[in-house]
């Protein structure tokens, strides 16, 4: 092992091992600053007015803040472009800016590996020895930016790709000795079999991969030709959230994060091991976005990995949170659903079922609750959906326990 890929080593492996009480000390210890510099930006000025920095150092405590919303920040950065007076930084000192599909745009820095996905690499087994064909965008997008910047951390060279041209690529690969991968899960495939087709063998034995699933059998068919395959879990408004290891046994929280998994539509915390939304607090001092909502849905892991790193675990993406549609033209929002359930002490959970029946919509509100008078619940669906629907009154703890609340059964094939 080379002298650069022990230091990296070291720096992981001294975070990743700490034991639960040791993390959380840290990372509550630091939470006071950033909820401070977070409400001195324009953007959460507002929001967080009349909230003590120093008294948020608990998962309670911050699970008392608002939610911020990527639907909210969109709309910020409408009226305050480009970021919505979210950063730290004027939009000048920042080394890029991006623009993702919203439109949203985000900041980024070319050192110090900003986005945190340098841990990620560094688990695949990527370091100074290996050469990086990056097959992320580097146009307007950031995931390009984001990969080289996790390369630099661990120490690799860069072949900055991007996407398309697969024959040059496979020629370029061949030419330079590429030992590692970086794309979604989907493209090395069709650069291997692009490479069968020329009758080159390539020597990619590392995969990091993101941007879509990735499949237990592309999985497999990576495993037969010798390259090991690992996902990451990262937005680029927060870097990395979780990320997989060796053991493949769930996503591995980042060591500078908080993550809270909740309710859709809600900022409260699901039970143990139930779906809910993802929500992020991230320590970026450079842009500190406070329970950020992902819009995606997963649950929390028992136990810790068996690769030996100690933090907590997420399942991966279970689908998105968002549920939101139209019924009748009126939009239906998890929110509603929330706003239901927080409405009548005798609600214990609930769930919308969107149906369609001779060419007309139809709506199935699913109640938890032992009482049996379904008047009273009739007249709060209406005020709080403005639509009429049928009340269904099921049993406490019957509802799955998916994250789903709102479930559109509708096929317009």
């Amino acid at each position: 092992m080379s002298r650069s890929s022990k230091i990296h080593r070291q720096y992981f492996d001294a975070l990743e091992t700490r034991s639960a009480d040791e993390r959380a000390s840290d990372l509550f210890q630091r939470l006071p600053q950033q909820i401070s510099l977070a409400k001195s930006t324009i953007g959460y000025c507002a929001m967080l007015t009349g909230i003590d920095s120093e008294d948020i150092t608990s998962l309670e405590a911050l699970g008392q803040l608002p939610v911020l919303r990527k639907s909210d920040l969109i709309k910020a950065q409408q009226e305050s472009p480009p970021f919505g007076g979210f950063t730290i930084k004027q939009p000048h000192q920042f080394a890029h800016i991006f623009q993702s599909p919203g439109p949203i745009y985000e900041p980024g820095e070319v050192s110090s590996d900003w986005w945190r996905l340098g841990r990620f690499l560094h688990a695949v087994g990527i370091g100074s020895d290996d050469i990086v064909q990056n097959c992320f965008s580097y146009h307007l997008t950031p995931a390009g930016m984001i990969f080289e910047n996790a390369a630099r951390a661990v120490g690799a060279a860069v072949v900055p790709a991007g996407i398309g041209q697969t024959e040059l690529q496979v020629t370029v690969a061949q030419d330079v000795g590429v030992t590692a991968y970086a794309g979604t899960p989907d493209y090395l495939k069709t650069l291997l079999n692009k490479a069968d087709e020329l009758g080159v063998t390539l020597g990619i034995s590392k995969a990091a991969v993101g941007g879509g699933a990735l499949l237990s059998s592309i999985r497999r068919y990576y495993a037969e030709r010798g390259i090991t395959c690992l996902q990451n879990y990262a937005t680029a408004d927060l870097g990395n959230i979780a990320y997989e290891s060796s053991s493949s046994s769930g996503l591995i929280i980042d060591e500078h994060v908080i993550v809270e998994i909740v309710i859709p539509g809600t900022g409260d915390a699901v039970a143990p091991g139930e779906v809910g939304e993802v929500l992020v607090t991230t320590l970026n001092p450079n842009y500190p976005l406070i329970r950020f909502a992902t819009g995606d849905l997963s649950a929390f892991l028992d136990g810790q990995s068996p690769c030996g790193r100690t933090n907590q675990r997420i399942k991966g993406w279970m689908g998105r949170a968002d549920q939101s549609t139209k019924v009748k033209g009126l939009f239906v929002r998890p929110e509603q659903v929330a706003q239901l359930v927080a409405s009548h002490p005798e609600i214990e959970k609930a769930r919308v079922v969107i149906g369609r029946e001779n060419e007309i919509d139809t709506l199935v509100v699913q109640i938890e609750t032992s009482s049996k008078e379904m008047d009273r619940f009739s007249d709060l669906v209406l005020r709080i959906f403005r639509l009429r629907g049928t009340v269904d009154l099921v049993e406490p703890h019957s509802l799955p326990s998916d994250g789903i609340v709102i479930e559109d059964q509708r096929s317009f094939d």
